[in-house]
């Protein structure tokens, strides 16, 4: 077991106005899993992947990655775990547009002053056939690249988890393929495990298994 939800709640304000955006959320994911989460706007999917990723704290309940529970990490402990147990792929691609794209992909290594496995990150991009593109700046690539750029910045520090947030969100059906076809690739070339929220069932069948979410609870 890779990574563990127990009992899981998010609710904001309170009385009459009280909104549980998370009511009780029990998760379990193996290691090397890929699993979608789909639900509806406003489900608590977003919320979820959030709680996962030490992005936000819960009302209650705990979130376990690989034996360590992550509520017993604050401030900067908590910044260092996330940078070296997991990678984060956005809808909004989040790249920084004054670095060119080799430069995007090891920047998480850089900002943690890691040794970068020179082996291991050509790899990456070549899979995600990113080889031609190393020099350009974010503005000069599609959609598609952009979004590739992400997942190998993902890769980067092999990160025993990959949190996705609707990574095909502003993406064509088929640059959408495509870009998950090489997400799945390359999660089961260097035994990763992903954990991918999204609103697209046909998407969503590309996982190994799917968790429904509505209102707020598992169904």
């Amino acid at each position: 077991m890779i990574l563990q939800a127990k009992d899981l709640k998010k609710y904001y304000g309170e009385g009459e106005t009280e909104v549980k955006a998370l009511d009780g959320v029990d998760l379990e994911v193996e290691r090397g899993e890929f699993v979608s989460i789909v639900g509806t706007s406003g489900s608590g999917k977003s919320t979820l992947l959030h709680m996962l990723g030490g992005l936000d704290t819960p009302t209650s309940g705990t979130v376990i990655i690989d034996d360590k529970d992550i509520s017993e990490l604050s401030g900067d402990a908590l910044c260092i775990f996330r940078r070296r147990k997991i990678g984060f792929v956005f809808q909004s691609y989040n790249l920084v547009p004054s670095l060119n794209v080799y430069d995007n992909i090891i920047l998480p290594l850089q900002l943690d002053g890691a040794d970068i496995d020179k082996e291991y990150i050509d790899n990456v991009i070549t899979i995600l056939g990113l080889s031609k593109k190393l020099n350009s700046l974010p503005s000069k690539l599609s959609g598609g690249q952009q979004q590739r750029v992400a997942i190998a910045r993902a890769l980067a520090a092999k990160p025993a988890i990959i949190l996705a947030d609707e990574p095909t969100g502003n993406l064509d059906s088929k640059t959408s393929q495509d870009v998950l076809g090489l997400l799945k690739t390359s999660g089961q070339r260097f035994v990763q495990t992903i954990v991918m929220i999204t609103h697209n069932e046909e998407i969503a069948q590309m996982a190994d298994r799917i968790v429904r979410i509505e209102d707020g609870k598992i169904v």
